[in-house]
């Protein structure tokens, strides 16, 4: 099949790279995304929804970004045309197999992919530390672009292991690429407006197992065991419910870990990869690995009073980790607030009532109003802030030396923000001031 015309939804981080990539081999794009409008050249051209829509006869197949949900328009439009719609580990499956015959085909790495709710990008960190020495580069969601890698992979002999953090956005729209290994984190409610519901979110975290065969590895939370998908896979698997599993499991030596949960986890992850793969302790290097910035990242204001920066703690089960974690303060004034994505808060909330003696909630963004409802319904003490300066103000005033200050929102920022990032830089400035 030879190439000519492709379709791109939304020209972001991932799809620039590409279209870039099919400009330099001759094949042109048409690109649809809302959100930004660019001039046309000889090689693409930006479209509205409507004639994206009308041209789709033109494409020989569409490449979407992850995060369009899949009851959008321009998404409905291209499956209704039976044009073929990729993701974009689809797409490179689709070039490594020869399949179009005007883009160079490759031997595709060893690829290992990382899900779950919480702890991803942490996981894929770590293991690209652990690695490296083998060639170990990540990407998806975090680190090197899928086409730079491609790119990087041909102008290099050394073998390459690819890393690749992987949202269950991507999952959903994956039906032909599979990794060699397949690591899920634990998953709980999150991202329920994009998928429909936790059921449907799930599915999309397990249906890979369906397509995985005996020469594949995935390692998997236990209380997922006796899902359908789980019960029929013919991969290899390996179940845990606790750091202490995989420990186990692996033979890790994890009490020589410097980390303690929730990172624990993810080091038990990357560690029990490393061993798979080559029988190696990597803990002792691990020790020496930094967690990135805005997950439970601690700092010191002026006077010497604790703040916590878990920003990116944007789902529930990251917050329930980052209340427990500092459950042995004298207090607990936490900012919670924003776009909840259609989230169950309640389990949250029954969390922070058993210790509601020692916390004090700040609500924040868009969803402030459903935060004051439930805070009234456990009898919690709750401050209507509305926003992140207000919130730290009022903390500042009060803040003691045996208590802490943790942001962690359980909500997305963009209702406030352009990033978990903007807000978690924001939240460290205000508390210095």
């Amino acid at each position: 099949m030879i190439l000519k015309n492709v379709g791109i939804i939304g020209y972001g981080v991932t799809t620039k790279p590409l279209v870039q990539f099919l400009r330099d081999r001759d094949i042109f794009s048409y690109i649809y995304d809302d959100r930004v409008q660019e001039s046309s050249n000889s090689h693409s051209t930006f479209l509205d929804s409507a004639s994206f829509i009308d041209r789709l006869k033109q494409f020989d197949c569409v490449v979407t970004s992850p995060g369009i949900p899949p009851n959008h328009p321009v998404i409905m439009g291209v499956q209704a045309s039976q044009v073929p719609l990729f993701s974009e580990y689809d797409f490179f499956e689709k070039i490594s197999c020869g399949v179009f015959n005007n883009i160079e085909c490759f031997s595709k790495p060893l690829e290992i992919w990382i899900s779950g709710t919480n702890g991803k990008t942490t996981t894929t960190q770590m293991l690209e530390f652990l690695l490296a020495k083998y060639g170990g580069v990540c990407g998806g969601n975090i680190g090197t672009p899928l086409t730079l890698l491609y790119d990087q992979l041909e102008a290099t002999t050394k073998e390459k292991i690819w890393i690749l953090e992987t949202s269950s956005f991507m999952l959903h729209y994956t039906h032909l690429a599979l990794p060699n290994i397949y690591i899920l984190l634990p998953v709980f409610e999150d991202h329920i407006i994009w998928h429909g519901s936790f059921d449907a979110y799930i599915n999309d975290k397990l249906g890979i197992l369906s397509r995985l065969d005996s020469t594949h590895t995935a390692i998997i939370p236990s209380d997922l065991s006796s899902h359908p998908l789980c019960l029929k896979t013919k991969a290899k698997i390996f179940y845990y419910e606790y750091a202490e599993d995989l420990n186990r499991i692996f033979d890790l030596k994890l009490e020589m870990s410097v980390f303690k949960e929730p990172f624990l986890l993810d080091a038990a992850l990357a560690l029990s990869v490393q061993k798979l793969l080559f029988k190696e302790d990597g803990v002792e290097d691990l020790n020496s690995f930094k967690i990135g910035s805005h997950r439970l990242e601690e700092f010191f204001d002026l006077k010497g009073r604790l703040w916590v920066d878990d920003s990116k703690g944007t789902n529930v089960d990251a917050s329930i980790a980052a209340v427990l974690r500092y459950k042995d303060k004298s207090k607990i004034h936490l900012i919670l607030g924003g776009d909840d994505k259609g989230a169950n808060l309640y389990p949250l909330f029954e969390k922070i009532a058993t210790l509601k003696n020692k916390i004090k909630i700040y609500g924040i963004g868009c969803n402030i109003k459903r935060l004051a409802i439930l805070a009234q319904e456990f009898n919690l003490q709750f401050d209507e802030c509305f926003e992140l300066e207000v919130a730290v103000n009022k903390i500042k005033y009060i803040l003691q030396d045996d208590e802490v200050a943790l942001l962690s929102p359980a909500a997305a920022s963009l209702d406030q923000f352009s990033s978990y990032k903007e807000r978690g830089d924001r939240f460290r400035v205000l508390a210095l001031l």
